[in-house]
């Protein structure tokens, strides 16, 4: 049967316990050789009746399955809930909550924001390979609106102040132009702040010294000169020179706030800690169990949410056409 292309296929596909077994054989041993994953050995027997195989070595835990040694270990879902999973969080351009996630394989949200974790955790491609030609570098601010926080929490959280960073985390993105697979390759990290002595050391340990850097005109970056070839783009003035732009990183953000707002359904105050394993996919996605209440209105326009919020609460219904 051939591999699937499409997310129908994918559910067809990996429906078969065969098949999917078979699928992520391939895939965790290339070459054929299945490996013990205690002792690394290959002299295992496959028991077909428990789908299981058995290494003949003489050592504790000797008979292992699929999962031991991946993130599907120690579930109790099958490969047919994990792999379509998988799919979904990889190819779903806007992302999708645990909620849509679990009507969708057919399991409870709480499982499903357990497989939310675990697959961003596995998508956290780390490397020694540093960055090279054209690198753009650039931060932004992760976090909810303080006009949609309770009023206690936004006086504890803005502490008197109006807007901008105050209450969210910092997040510093790398982008290299056509990396070594013909694409661009995006590197985010979260970073305790946005000043000189934290961006510059961070771009330093991910560029190649030599490497042409474009930022925007922001002070933390004024050092690297230096090392690198290092051109400014005022936004203030303008926003592209030539190749001199980061609009492949403003993209980045653009779609990376349309995740979280496919995922919280709104853009309301957005909890700090699960930003990490959010900014290490291309695209991540933030799910917290308190935000299921906001999926009734997860269709319309958060300025039109909030007033007919209101209208509901006062049992009107002429002014809300009105308001619309």
């Amino acid at each position: 049967m051939q591999e699937p292309t499409t997310l129908i296929e994918a559910v067809r596909y990996f429906s078969d316990a065969d098949l999917a077994l078979e699928f992520m054989a391939t895939l965790r041993w290339p070459d054929g050789a299945v490996r013990c994953p205690n002792c690394d050995s290959d002299e295992v027997r496959f028991l077909g009746t428990r789908k299981l195989w058995e290494c003949k070595g003489k050592h504790a835990k000797r008979q292992f399955s699929i999962k031991v040694g991946t993130i599907f270990e120690d579930s109790p879902l099958g490969l047919d809930k994990w792999l379509p999973a998988v799919w979904m969080i990889a190819n779903d351009k806007n992302g999708i909550s645990s909620a849509e996630l679990g009507r969708a394989v057919g399991v409870t949200q709480k499982s499903a924001w357990f497989v939310f974790h675990r697959i961003r955790l596995a998508m956290q491609t780390g490397t020694f390979r540093r960055m090279s030609g054209e690198v753009e570098a650039d931060e932004t601010f992760i976090g909810g609106r303080s006009m949609f926080m309770h009023p206690d929490k936004r006086e504890r959280v803005m502490k008197g102040r109006r807007g901008g960073p105050v209450g969210k985390t910092a997040v510093l993105g790398i982008l290299e132009r056509n990396g070594p697979e013909g694409h661009s390759v995006v590197r985010t990290k979260v970073v305790p702040n946005v000043q000189l002595k934290t961006l510059s050391p961070e771009v330093r340990k991910h560029v190649v010294e030599g490497s042409a850097i474009f930022t925007d005109a922001s002070y933390s970056y004024r050092t690297l000169s230096d090392a690198y070839l290092h051109e400014v783009v005022d936004h203030a003035e303008e926003y592209v020179r030539g190749r001199v732009h980061t609009n492949g990183l403003e993209n980045f953000w653009s779609l990376f706030e349309a995740v979280d707002q496919g995922n919280l359904c709104q853009r309301r105050a957005v909890p700090p800690v699960p930003v990490p394993r959010r900014a290490s996919l291309p695209v991540q996605r933030a799910q917290d169990q308190r935000w299921r209440a906001l999926h009734a209105r997860a269709g319309r326009y958060r300025r039109q949410a909030h007033h007919l919020h209101r209208i509901d609460r006062q049992g009107g219904h002429d002014a809300c056409l009105e308001g619309s």
